[in-house]
């Protein structure tokens, strides 16, 4: 009776390994940027949906935005980041960042995010 190897060769285990642990190693540097933007996207539509905010000055907007930062500790974006632009209908606040970081050795893994929220001020912002 004859016998066939079955599975997989040490070779091929090692291999297979270290492409897995690759990917998630660059995963531990990528998730970290985009759970930083989903939070800036967060803090300006919390802003947006203020009462307050509707009606605020640009400053009183930036140092709601500060205090935002703050609390959900974000370090790398800073309040003078945002972008406060002045519309018809209110303000919109954009926040164009770029950030990067280091993989290995001299390769860098660079994410350029952009949020991008309306306020409404007004008859407008009361419907």
């Amino acid at each position: 009776m004859k016998r066939t190897q079955r599975g997989m060769t040490m070779l091929g285990f090692l291999i297979t390994l270290s492409v897995v642990i690759l990917f998630l190693f660059c995963a531990m540097k990528i998730v970290p940027m985009y759970i930083e933007y989903y939070s800036v996207k967060k803090m300006l539509a919390a802003i947006s949906n203020n009462p307050e905010s509707a009606n605020a000055p640009k400053d009183k907007i930036r140092a709601m935005f500060g205090r935002s930062l703050q609390i959900d500790y974000v370090k790398i974006i800073k309040p003078e980041m945002l972008k406060i632009e002045t519309t018809e209908s209110g303000y919109n606040l954009v926040v164009d960042y770029e950030r990067r970081e280091s993989l290995i050795a001299n390769l860098d893994v660079v994410g350029k995010f952009r949020a991008e929220q309306a306020v409404v001020r007004g008859a407008a912002a009361q419907l």
